[in-house]
């Protein structure tokens, strides 16, 4: 009888510390780039009469040490609030590459905020100037969270802007990462005030039209630009990617699903052949940042590659912490 490892949300966050997983997000990266990773395109399942829709996101990816081989299926809701109950249900299924045993059930939820904090962590990690200190954070959900806690991993962040549409998100979102991530913090009254002086940039939102103009950015800012996954959905003003230099976890996947980087390259002011994969820095084929005044810009849609290197580190974490139930099946 086989026996499959349960990881609770609990259990996720305890086996992902940041500072491995944004290692193993550049692993992720590198795979992709280098056409090792096995990661086609998500499934979307629409449900037309429900207005929601699933997602199927399976991935191999390679490693001298250790290989992943995951599949994340998500679940997207719309009128699941109304009933009490999350907008996004999410699992990962890990399976042994050798033998394609089922190994382990991971909830989904929590290894997805984590990782795309540390996908962002480690792109700031590439891009941003070593001397920031300073991080505006839009939006105070579980994505703002991590997206916090991966940027503080890799630079030394003295003071924390946050502004979002509710205050009392954004007061509750205060409380309870200044006692996590001691720093200075303000609840910025507006987009502008967020900004200035902000060094990292950090945007994880649901919106629809730019959270900030791109008069309000500062010169030398890196910018993590991870809430948008639909071409409906855009969180930054096209002129702040036509002057920055533009990396992305998938060339393929922001192609056809970052809604603020259709836009810009429909309107002629991005030229795609300038996009580089963070992939691609990682691996030393492409350069990053090129000066202390330059915009940097690292968008995100979140690609499989990550879920199943996310996943494969926190199965081998949690076999050695001690975490997770086994059941027979």
């Amino acid at each position: 009888m086989a026996e499959l490892l349960v990881l609770d949300s609990q259990a996720v966050a305890a086996a992902l510390p940041m500072a491995p997983l944004i290692a193993a997000m550049k692993t992720a990266y590198a795979a992709v780039s280098n056409g090792t990773a096995v990661a086609p395109m998500r499934t979307h399942l629409p449900l037309a009469d429900r207005g929601a829709s699933a997602l199927f996101m399976p991935a191999f990816v390679p490693g001298e040490i250790e290989e992943s081989l995951a599949v994340k299926v998500v679940t997207l809701f719309p009128t699941n609030p109304i009933r009490g109950l999350p907008l996004i249900h999410a699992a990962v299924l890990v399976m042994d590459p050798e033998t394609g045993e089922m190994l382990a059930l991971l909830e989904g939820s929590s290894l997805t905020a984590l990782r795309t904090g540390a996908g962002a962590g480690a792109a700031t990690d590439l891009l941003a100037r070593p001397d920031a200190e300073t991080a505006a954070v839009f939006g105070a959900g579980a994505q703002a969270r991590t997206q916090l806690k991966a940027v503080c991993a890799v630079r030394e962040i003295r003071a924390v802007r946050v502004f979002g549409p509710t205050p009392a998100n954004v007061r509750a979102f205060i409380e309870e990462m200044s006692a996590e991530l001691p720093a200075d913090y303000l609840a910025a009254g507006s987009p502008a005030e967020a900004l200035s002086g902000a060094d990292i940039v950090c945007t994880a939102t649901t919106s629809t039209t730019p959270v900030f103009s791109d008069a309000e950015v500062p010169n030398g800012a890196h910018i993590n630009a991870v809430g948008s996954y639909t071409p409906e959905m855009i969180e930054l003003p096209p002129e702040t990617l036509a002057r920055a230099r533009l990396t992305v976890d998938s060339r393929a996947a922001c192609e056809a699903e970052a809604g603020e980087l259709i836009r810009a390259v429909d309107l002629g002011i991005v030229d795609p052949d300038r996009i580089d994969e963070i992939g691609e820095i990682v691996l030393g084929a492409k350069l990053g940042r090129a000066s202390a005044d330059e915009i940097t810009l690292f968008k995100s849609v979140g690609i499989a590659a990550q879920d199943a290197a996310a996943a494969g580190l926190a199965l081998r974490n949690a076999r050695e912490f001690g975490l997770g139930v086994e059941v027979n099946w």
